[in-house]
């Protein structure tokens, strides 16, 4: 997985989403500058406004693969729909409060991965354009339905600039957290749930230990996935799977068109995107922002990432940066030659590995422009991409890859390079 984790903690590896490699310099003060930064995200350009709902989700049939407390796996996922009415319902924040505290701390990723000086964002003031349990739209057919899985060490909440923006254009959208692989979870009640990636691959020493704990990082993921996707199937029947029975949007049951069903992740979660659709049927398309396993410390990535070796029948798509395509990524030369069904590889001009294609892009010019943080400080993060025309990009070609496979309408922008688009490269 392409990326850069800031701190000595992690050197000369890459794996899963988890950069792990020399530190590089950091801006982070123990102080900061005095009042703390606050942040706003793009809105939506859909013609829909937009709804969203927390659901905590638990599965009792799946042992922890963790830690001993809990017993059982559980999950927090978010849900984002195209909304009817949505004048009496507040906007979601972006973070909840103890996961946004734990985000912007010393020891968290904003602090960890991303050198953003520890305390100097609020981030817990960030609004989304998500109205909290707004009723779901009139509709004559049911919504497709898009899942969203982060990168190792990210937060579900760290790609809601896309994920709004699909539910504005008539997806349902469905983000995962994978807890103690994410940075951090908020269950109800407020507590929170920490990672355990950083003690982990400090105790890993052989390779066989890497490739142990990368094996036990995707095996979890995908669990997840198909257990969400469960859970989906029992929502749509009217059920309600939230484990405290929190009262759901009305008109969320029969709204989702799971025969519709399509994935897309960053780093970890792109490759966990293309190995569950690979392991389970009912996903019909999926995209990969960023990620690929490569990594001097994984024997056997072939066994790591099995749709490599068998490929796809189903469409995806890949984008990446200029070290990272299917001529030069052995994981995705690999899955190219093999798959029989359609597929583009794809980049960003000046991108800079996963980083590209977070929330970073819009969040991180708000960061340096109000702690006065130099140029350098953005262009580290998320590299030399034009960002006036950048996040409009990746949201009109996620939304195109989606709307060709699970509409199957639309999607012209993927039959090649367009002056419209001047910034996207098709690796042929």
């Amino acid at each position: 997985m392409v990326g850069r984790v800031r701190t000595a903690l992690f050197a000369s590896l890459v794996v899963c989403g988890v950069a792990i490699a020399s530190a590089t310099p950091s801006y982070a003060s123990e102080s900061g500058p005095p009042g703390a930064a606050r942040l706003t995200l793009p809105a939506p350009t859909g013609p829909y406004p937009v709804g969203t709902v927390d659901l905590h989700l638990i599965d009792r049939a799946r042992a922890n693969p963790w830690t001993a407390t809990p017993p059982y796996r559980e999950l927090m996922v978010s849900l984002w729909y195209p909304a009817g009415d949505v004048r009496r319902f507040p906007l979601a924040p972006h973070m909840a409060p103890g996961a946004a505290a734990h985000f912007g701390s010393a020891d968290g990723a904003g602090s960890q991965l991303y050198d953003i000086p520890p305390g100097s964002v609020d981030f817990a003031a960030t609004r989304t354009s998500g109205h909290r349990g707004a009723p779901v739209a009139r509709h004559e057919r049911p919504f497709p339905v898009v899942l969203y899985s982060p990168g190792a060490g990210d937060p579900r909440t760290w790609e809601t600039t896309v994920v709004q923006d699909l539910a504005s254009r008539g997806y349902l959208v469905v983000t995962i957290d994978h807890p103690f692989d994410a940075s951090e979870v908020e269950f109800p009640g407020g507590r929170v749930v920490d990672s355990l990636l950083q003690q982990l691959f400090q105790q890993a020493q052989q390779p066989s230990d890497f490739q142990a704990l990368a094996t036990k990082i995707f095996d979890a993921r995908i669990g997840d996935t198909r257990f969400v996707l469960d859970q989906l199937a029992a929502l749509n029947r009217g059920a309600n799977p939230d484990a405290e029975g929190r009262p759901l949007p009305a008109g969320l049951d029969g709204a989702l068109d799971l025969r519709r069903t399509g994935m897309f992740g960053v780093s970890a979660g792109g490759l966990t995107a293309l190995q569950a659709m690979a392991d389970d049927s009912r996903i019909r398309a999926a995209a990969d922002l960023g990620g690929n396993i490569e990594s001097p410390l994984i024997p056997d990535t072939a066994r790591l990432w099995p749709v490599a070796g068998h490929g796809l029948s189903r469409p995806f798509m890949l984008m990446g940066d200029l070290s990272t395509d299917h001529h030069q990524t052995p994981s995705w030369k690999l899955l190219w030659d093999n798959s029989k069904g359609w597929h583009v590889d794809l980049h960003l001009v000046g991108a800079n590995g996963e980083n590209s294609y977070k929330d970073l892009v819009p969040l991180i010019p708000q960061i340096a422009r109000q702690l006065g943080l130099p140029d350098s400080f953005v262009t580290q993060a998320v590299g030399s991409i034009d960002l006036s025309r950048a996040v409009h990009t990746e949201e009109t070609f996620v939304a195109a890859f989606f709307d060709r496979w699970l509409r199957g309408c639309g999607g012209q922008v993927l039959d090649g390079p367009s002056p419209r688009y001047p910034d996207v490269t098709f690796v042929p």
